[in-house]
């Protein structure tokens, strides 16, 4: 796993598990704005796509992006890889009030589309985004890396299914990242461009509350943001929590920060805790406080037994193997297209009411 300092870096790197025979799958990327095209590219040629182009205007970031994937080849220019008949997908990661347009672009070249989170920023991105799916037919699927790509979060899905813990009636999430605000480009700061914390890594949360209660539809009922500590920043949202009201009745809370101090081993100590009216799952994703175990740690508790589960390196990352599939079947097994716009929806709405708490 890379980045364990910075999440905006992180890209977790798994035992390949293709899917597809050697070039039977080609994705682009297009927009390096942010790291987390590192762990999307990387979770898709594991899953036996290949990587074939690679586009962005800053020379460097395409530089140090053919340096980590040695063998993509360099284009001159976006239209060169939309009008590539070979190239099935475009995974991109621009600058977040930039995402849907590309995606608008990729889905009119008659790609499907995998974006970074948090996948558009206003409504009016989403009914965008919405119709072009309605008409071309394509994906705009979204990087939720803080499930799909975290081995206790496929776990805890997994663990659900089979009714551990009964029906879920809850799920807490704390999502703290560490800013490292040197390392931050300008338009992370720019509320217009990132469009709020709770729009932004609240995205993360909000998919995970829809996904682990199974619900199609959530209510926003409380929503507050605030600026505590960086006034250098004032359109930065250092604090953000929401709490959702679902569908099938069970109940969401997360919290957002970006207070990770410098002395923590990584990033941010991401957790979540998921009742069921029969137990309680317990994720320590990427630590163990006050240990060097490592990331994967899963606790259960049930009316069987109460476990510890290290499932670092165990689990993989089966959501990338099932997106070439989608790709290639027209199926919705990695997440579906609902699924995906509603957890976009719902963080905008969070960011949009949200109580301002702070100067």
């Amino acid at each position: 796993m890379t980045g364990r300092s910075d999440g905006m870096n992180y890209a977790p790197v798994g035992k390949p598990a293709p899917v597809v025979k050697p070039g039977e799958f080609a994705f682009s990327a297009v927009a390096l704005d942010h790291g987390h095209i590192y762990g999307m590219c990387n979770g898709l040629t594991e899953a036996g796509a290949v990587l074939k182009s690679v586009y962005d205007p800053d020379a460097q970031k395409a530089d140090a992006f053919c340096k980590a994937f040695p063998g993509v080849k360099r284009a001159a220019s976006e239209e060169e890889i939309l009008s590539d008949p070979e190239v099935k997908l475009i995974a991109g990661a621009a600058v977040t009030s930039e995402r849907c347009a590309l995606g608008l672009r990729a889905m009119g070249a008659g790609k499907d589309y995998f974006t970074d989170k948090a996948p558009l920023t206003t409504l009016e991105q989403l009914a965008a985004a919405k119709e072009a799916v309605r008409r071309t037919g394509r994906k705009y699927m979204v990087y939720y890396s803080e499930r799909v790509h975290v081995e206790t979060a496929v776990f805890a899905g997994q663990l659900i299914d089979q009714g551990a813990v009964g029906r879920v009636v809850q799920v807490l999430g704390l999502g703290p990242h560490r800013l490292t605000p040197k390392a931050r480009p300008d338009w992370f700061f720019i509320k217009e461009k990132y469009g709020g914390i709770l729009c932004d890594i609240g995205s993360h949360q909000i998919e995970q509350i829809l996904f682990y209660t199974g619900a199609k539809d959530a209510a926003v009922t409380h929503s507050q943001i605030g600026n505590f500590s960086h006034p250098e920043t004032p359109e930065l949202d250092d604090f953000g929590d929401a709490s959702l009201l679902t569908d099938t009745g069970a109940t969401g809370y997360f919290r957002v920060d970006w207070f990770t101090p410098d002395g923590l081993q990584t990033w941010g100590d991401g957790r979540s805790i998921i009742l069921g009216t029969e137990g309680f799952i317990e994720q320590r994703k990427y630590m163990n406080l006050g240990t060097d175990d490592g990331p994967g740690h899963l606790f259960l508790a049930n009316g069987k037994e109460e476990t510890h589960y290290n499932v670092h390196g165990k689990v993989g990352y089966p959501f990338f193997g099932q997106l070439i599939l989608d790709c290639l079947n027209r199926t919705e097994n990695a997440m579906t297209q609902e699924h995906a716009f509603k957890a976009a929806e719902l963080c905008v709405r969070a960011q949009m009411q949200a109580k301002v708490i702070s100067a």
